[in-house]
């Protein structure tokens, strides 16, 4: 269930508005580069008696900047509704290291599954511009809860 789309700026507009004002919608920016998310309950592949909960996620990352950037890495940090951390690194997104022009969008699509009705993620994307600078993006924290659903504190 991934998808990898290449847009501008424009549709992504498109696509929020689409989305509704009942869809969670957490936004970041870091330097010029502004990271979306739109977190989903995927019901249909979770299975709660097992204690499997299934979020698929979207991701847009719009470059606001001047300079090209390249997505070189990512650092994701998972909370269940326990507290329990899982900390997730690896390269690029859904298997690519996306280069963003000025003006240029990337989206995607990915999942995270939870042993708990709730949860939140966080994270990271290094970039790199042409001139070689690396810099972290930050990923806003968003929260991963059914409705009725409670966060255990320990």
């Amino acid at each position: 269930m991934r998808s990898i789309r290449r847009e501008t700026s424009p549709p992504m507009q498109r696509m929020r508005r689409r989305r509704g004002h009942a869809a969670a919608i957490y936004e970041a920016r870091t330097r010029d580069i502004v990271v979306r998310v739109f977190p989903a309950y995927a019901a249909e592949e979770s299975s709660p008696e097992e204690g499997v909960y299934l979020w698929s996620y979207t991701v847009e990352i719009e470059n606001h900047g001047v300079e090209t950037v390249t997505l070189v890495s990512r650092r994701w940090t998972i909370i269940d509704g326990q507290n329990r951390v899982n900390e997730v690194e690896g390269s690029g997104v859904v298997g690519e290291q996306p280069e963003l022009r000025p003006r240029e969008a990337f989206r995607y699509v990915s999942n995270c599954p939870l042993p708990t009705p709730s949860g939140a993620m966080r994270g990271s994307y290094q970039m790199v511009t042409e001139a070689g600078e690396v810099f972290d993006a930050e990923i806003p924290e968003f929260s991963l809860h059914l409705p009725g659903a409670s966060l255990k504190m320990n």
